[in-house]
């Protein structure tokens, strides 16, 4: 059976995650994750990696390292990580298609966990 990739990154994101690692010397990446919390109930989270911990999946793309937290990957599966900027926001945007709502101020949202389902397609699609 094929590994498949929890999460994808576009361009953009890549490269602010090459530029975050480049400006901490100790960051081997980012580890981006869910907690609760929020109006909607959920937050995701991102922050300096600076070593691999277990159960990590690990995203890379042309140098950029990505560590998903494993409790989050059910959360995350099928999500596309892009930075943008704004003339009002600038940060990383999650298009996730486990996302259900989010509250008014975007700070945080509602995620359902990945079907089985869904889980075996991507299984089989790797």
């Amino acid at each position: 059976m094929g590994r498949f990739s929890i999460m994808t990154l576009t361009d953009a994101a890549a490269e602010r995650v090459r530029e975050i690692q480049a400006s901490h010397e100790d960051a081997l990446g980012i580890r981006v994750g869910v907690k609760k919390g929020g109006c909607a109930g959920m937050e995701y989270t991102i922050a300096l990696a600076e070593e691999a911990k277990a159960g990590d999946d690990l995203i890379e793309l042309d140098g950029a390292k990505v560590y998903v937290a494993p409790e989050a990957a059910l959360f995350l599966l099928g999500t596309q990580m892009d930075f943008e900027v704004t003339t009002l926001r600038t940060g990383f945007v999650f298009n996730n298609p486990n996302q259900t709502s989010a509250c008014g101020c975007g700070e945080s949202v509602e995620l359902a966990p990945v079907t089985q389902e869904a889980l075996d397609a991507a299984h089989r699609a790797a």
